[in-house]
Order: C-alpha cells, then structure tokens, then sequence
C-alpha cells in the first residue's frame, strides 16, 4: 500500500548512489555504449533491441550499470555511477582564483576561506547526491560566487557582515521543487558574497535570448 509519503518525510535512510534517480543524460551515455558495442559485433541485433529498451526505460543507476557489466566499455558506463561525495572540501585562496564548475561532485561540507581573489562554484552542472550542503565561509577580502539554478535555494541568514555585502538572487519564486539547499555561515569582513543563476553572454543579450535558468523552467 502506497500512503503518498516521500522518503524524506518517512525518515528513510538516504538513498545509496546506486539507487538514485537516472537523469535522460545518464541514459543516452548508456545508449551511445550500447550501440558502439554492437557495432563492433560485441552484441546481437536482439541483445542490442532488448538492452536498449531497458535502458530507455531504466529508472537508477543501477539499472543502468547491470547493462554494460560485460563490456569493454564498461569503464566508461561506470561515469554513469556517481563518485562517493566527500564528507568536506577545503579551499583556501590567498590570492588569485579558485573555481569548480562542470560536473563536480558536491561534498557534505565545505570551508572556503577567502583573504584575496576569488572562489566561484557553478552548480549548473553539478552532481547532487545529497539535499543539504554546508558552506562555512570565512571571506576576508575578495570575491564568494555562487552560481545556481531553479531547484537550489541559499540560506545566507546566519553570515555576519562586517563590511562588504552579501547578495542573493533566486528569481524563480517559491514554487520549484528544492533539490538543494546551501546553508552559508560564516563571516565576511570585506569584499562580498553572492549567489544568482548564470548571465546572459553579451550576444544572448543582443539576440533577446531568454535567461539560462528560464530554459530550464519551461
């Protein structure tokens, strides 16, 4: 019997990296693998039919992996699996510029200490394993950039400010469904501290193309 409650409310125990969620990406790299094995005659024109449709249709990454276990290939599929987070990652900027973007694994934790220079972190294409990160933030000089997109929500309350800013933007309203949520402590003595979704270049600006977080809205 289904009684319409989500894990989280159940107080289930979270889920391991096998049993999460496959997005379409994870299942087209999956696909690609298939197809370019049977190519090589690796597989039979009915073992392609019958694996592609589970793929097609597979809901976790293990449903994904147990597809290319047998596979030259299977080195490549094992990306599909996503990397144990770490429980924190530290970064100390001194000087210069410090940045994670692509598609990182989000920790538990993180120290960013900041005394000059600056430290970005693109969540845009990160790879979420976990619904709450911690950033305790200590930014003495120079510049803490966040860059988000709809599903992530920054709580900065708890950071004192003794001069500069802290600054967040999160323009898609109250009604998207969390995916993660950035709890930001700490403290910033100078400099600044802000959190929006990516700009526009300057030649989506002048074609009028929309924002990169409405794309992802519709």
């Amino acid at each position: 019997m289904v009684d319409g409650t989500s894990p989280a409310e159940r107080g289930a125990e979270p889920a391991k990296p096998g049993q999460l969620r496959a997005s379409h990406e994870d299942r087209d790299r999956v696909v690609e693998i298939l197809r370019v094995a049977a190519g090589d005659g690796r597989l039979t024109a009915e073992e392609l039919d019958e694996r592609l449709e589970a793929a097609l249709t597979a809901r976790t990454y293990a449903d994904l992996a147990v597809l290319t276990t047998d596979l030259p290939a299977a080195g490549a599929a094992a990306a599909v699996a996503p990397v144990e987070p770490k429980d924190v990652v530290r970064i100390d900027c001194g000087s210069g510029h410090a940045r994670r973007d692509g598609r990182w694994v989000v920790p538990s934790r993180m120290e960013v200490r900041v005394t000059s220079g600056s430290v970005r972190l693109d969540f845009t294409q990160a790879v979420i394993t976990q619904p709450t990160l911690r950033i305790d933030a200590e930014v003495a000089s120079g510049h803490l950039r966040l860059v988000t997109k709809p599903g992530i929500v920054v709580d900065a309350d708890d950071v004192a400010v003794r001069s500069g800013e802290v600054k967040i933007r999160q323009p898609w309203g109250h009604d998207v469904p969390v995916t993660l949520r950035i709890e930001l402590v700490g403290q910033v003595r100078s400099g600044s501290v802000t959190a929006r979704p990516p700009r526009r270049t300057f030649w989506q600006w002048l074609l009028r193309r929309p924002k990169p977080y409405q794309a992802a809205l519709e």
